[in-house]
């Protein structure tokens, strides 16, 4: 299927890799001219590169911001004053006891998951809606459905970005705008990996896996990680004109492991 994406331009937060690099190279693959973004040039450089190894004719441009803090969302909407898809991918997690989660750790999670959302959004929906076009995607969880004790205040930001994006669609009435949210489940980022290797640092990776959601993820019914890919089809697909009957939508890919109908 053709996404008719060219002459579009994404951003995309946090993309130097996991969902967000997968999520940028879908749309490059589909003809858009992506905004990558990171904190460190390096980086950014580096994920650009990976995706015009793989495609000459990636049209790839470089965001070098701290998208968790005030100035590096106001250095992004000056440099790129309109862009055609925002794609809310920036995020943190950490696993930590509830009764040891400062107040801090609540903020840090809050400014990051949520408010770069918030501030983002509120630049460029703005600009879509006076432009007639466009499309909101915020990247959220499985975990906004099925809120984990050991991520409590992760947990509550995602279940944020799905009502925060609920608000904005209703913002988009009659225009050609949707803004929707996207919820993983348990993905195979390199952070993911590590992690789950080191639940079981005896046995090779793929094992180690099974064993991970045989024992962690038991309602899973493709019973494997999934792989960020997977996530980024489905996000392309939302940010092209193919979608334009999903607004307000909180689209699960989290391969059955959340045990609800809706």
């Amino acid at each position: 299927m053709k996404l008719e994406l060219a002459g579009k331009r994404a951003l995309v937060t946090a993309s130097t890799g996991g969902i967000g690099l997968a999520i940028a190279r879908a749309l490059a693959d589909e003809g858009a001219t992506v905004v990558m973004n990171g904190r460190s040039k390096q980086t950014v450089e580096a994920a650009a590169d990976a995706i015009r190894g793989g495609d000459a004719n990636a049209e790839i441009e470089v965001l070098v911001a701290d998208i968790s803090t005030r100035k590096g969302c106001d250095e992004a909407v000056q440099r790129y004053p309109h862009v055609d898809i925002l794609v809310n991918n920036l995020g943190i997690y950490e696993a930590a006891d509830f009764f040891e989660q400062s107040d801090a750790d609540w903020e840090r999670l809050f400014q990051t998951n949520v408010m770069s959302g918030v501030r983002l959004s509120r630049h460029y929906l703005r600009s879509m809606l006076e432009a007639g076009h466009g499309r909101v995607v915020f990247i959220a969880s499985e975990a906004a459905l099925a809120p984990a004790p050991e991520m409590a205040h992760y947990s509550a930001t995602k279940a944020m970005q799905i009502s925060l994006s609920r608000s904005l669609a209703e913002l988009t009435r009659g225009t050609g705008v949707t803004v929707n949210s996207v919820l993983p489940g348990s993905t195979r980022t390199d952070g993911v990996r590590r992690f789950v290797q080191s639940l079981f640092p005896d046995l090779p990776y793929e094992e180690a896996e099974a064993r991970f959601m045989h024992e962690q993820r038991p309602s899973s019914l493709i019973e494997r990680l999934i792989d960020p890919h997977e996530i980024a089809a489905l996000v392309a697909f939302v940010c092209s004109s193919r979608s334009s009957a999903i607004n307000g939508a909180a689209l699960r890919s989290d391969g059955g492991i959340v045990r609800h109908i809706m």
